[in-house]
């Protein structure tokens, strides 16, 4: 008997047609993943029903992905304490960061079984007094929470709305390549599916940002970009009620949203502590380490982000 959450008929359906999920083979597929993750010596991973069940779902029921995706994960997690250690949401700075609204997962989904539309506002910090790291890592506590509890981010994917606005050459610059690679690899590590990444407000910025990421992007992705220069056309893709009032739309004011995701943080506290127990030994793996100089050193090509 596997302990998992009810979720909405309309997303049990579409993790039926979509996902390859079959209830009732669920336990099988449970038994089968851990029982292989029970034989990693460096993995010491959650093993509830629930989180493991949302990587299964992630990789659509592939033992073989799931279990790349999760040792990826935690090699991720391990190899990026900057990103994944320290990450107490009562932490002054933590708030701080948090109520900059940089990462924010809209309240409405664009129906029963459509997507979580994420508003990522790039321009909304001053890259003179924060750091692009202490961002991010606010950001990647913000998708741990979607990767554990929405069901939505997991089965229908993220919708993303990018803002650019106040972006600056400035805040372009705290970009490296070695950065980038960090990102890029932790996108690829969660089991979250992108549907499609929509830009509006296009800055002076824009073309570099779009130049250093493209390279990184799989052709499907790829072909699911756009950019909006008016909130009009933005409309046009998604409707003004899954939207703030602040781009044209009837879903609740910024300042709100923003409250109630660092407030979310908060309640979660329990969990970012826990968290930190959750990391892969190196040292302990079979063949060679994945360690951080081996990650995101100069050496070796970056691999192209694949979406499904």
């Amino acid at each position: 008997m596997t302990s998992l959450r009810p979720m909405a008929p309309e997303l049990a359906e579409k993790a039926k047609n979509e996902l390859n999920e079959v209830p009732a083979r669920i336990p099988e597929d449970l038994a089968a993943l851990k029982a292989w993750l029970s034989k990693q010596p460096h993995l010491n991973p959650r093993t509830d029903d629930q989180f493991l069940v949302n990587f299964l779902r992630g990789c659509k029921y592939s033992l073989e992905k799931t279990k790349e995706k999760l040792d990826n994960y935690y090699t991720v997690k391990s190899a990026i304490p900057e990103f994944f250690d320290n990450r107490d949401p009562t932490n002054a700075k933590i708030q701080e960061n948090a109520m900059l609204g940089v990462n924010l997962p809209l309240p409405h989904t664009m129906g029963p079984d459509g997507p979580r539309i994420v508003l990522v506002r790039m321009g909304a910090y001053d890259p003179s007094k924060y750091s692009i790291v202490d961002i991010m890592k606010v950001c990647y506590m913000i998708t741990d929470l979607l990767l554990l509890n929405d069901d939505t981010s997991i089965i229908a994917g993220h919708m993303v709305l990018v803002d650019l606005r106040g972006l600056t050459l400035s805040a372009l610059s705290q970009f490296s390549p070695t950065f980038i690679k960090k990102m890029t690899s932790v996108i690829e590590a969660f089991p979250i599916r992108t549907k499609g990444i929509h830009f509006v407000n296009p800055s002076t910025g824009f073309d570099a940002l779009f130049k250093m990421f493209h390279g990184f992007l799989s052709k499907k992705i790829q072909e699911r970009i756009a950019v909006h220069d008016t909130f009009e056309a933005l409309h046009q893709v998604i409707p003004k009620s899954f939207l703030p009032e602040e781009y044209g739309g009837s879903g609740g004011k910024l300042a709100a949203i923003i409250a109630d995701c660092r407030d979310n943080l908060i309640n979660h506290r329990q969990i970012f502590l826990e968290d930190a127990k959750y990391r892969n030994d190196e040292r302990k793996r079979p063949g060679k380490p994945k360690t951080a100089s081996a990650l995101f050193g100069v050496e070796g090509s970056f691999r192209s982000l694949e979406f499904d």
